[in-house]
């Protein structure tokens, strides 16, 4: 079991950086679907908090979720950077691994618990429409995931009990 949690850890990091550094040129370019994304959701808070928070989010909503979900993602990759540094040092490689992806694990958990609320709750919908076209529920299906899978990085990377009486 000591050796299935760091492999299964890595490829739910992989995939969630995946899904997060991809997203990020249509985020920081405001690519026209960014811009009915965003902009679907702005307007809705917008009917209830006010035009100046709904225009806040349909302008810059896309930067801060983008630059959230890369620091997320840096977060999350940082143990390479920690064992290519002290592999030669011979420190205890696991503990800082478990600690980066649990604290990357919650982030992007958090992240995504936004996105699937707005999903549900705004005009956005499940299926996201725009111009005729429909993206068949794949940003809310990624977004499911990564939540869970977020909280899963978090639960198997917890601290191991000591079991010894």
């Amino acid at each position: 079991m000591n050796k299935v949690i760091p492999v299964v850890s890595w490829l739910i990091v992989l995939w969630i950086c995946y899904i997060f550094l991809g997203s990020l040129p249509y985020k920081f370019t405001l690519h026209p679907d960014t811009q009915h994304i965003f902009g679907t959701i702005g307007g809705w808070l917008g009917t209830f908090l006010g035009d100046t928070v709904g225009n806040l989010f349909s302008n810059v909503g896309s930067y801060v979720v983008g630059g959230f979900e890369l620091l997320t993602s840096l977060i999350l990759l940082t143990p390479i950077v920690l064992w290519i540094k002290n592999r030669s040092s011979g420190k205890l490689f696991e503990p800082l691994r478990r600690r980066w992806h649990q604290i990357g694990g919650l982030m992007a958990a958090m992240v995504m618990s936004g996105a699937v609320f707005f999903h549900l709750f705004s005009p956005l919908g499940i299926e996201v429409l725009h111009q005729g076209q429909s993206d068949g529920g794949s940003l809310f299906k990624a977004a499911v995931s990564v939540l869970i899978l977020g909280l899963v990085l978090v639960i198997i990377n917890r601290k191991p009990s000591d079991t010894s009486t």
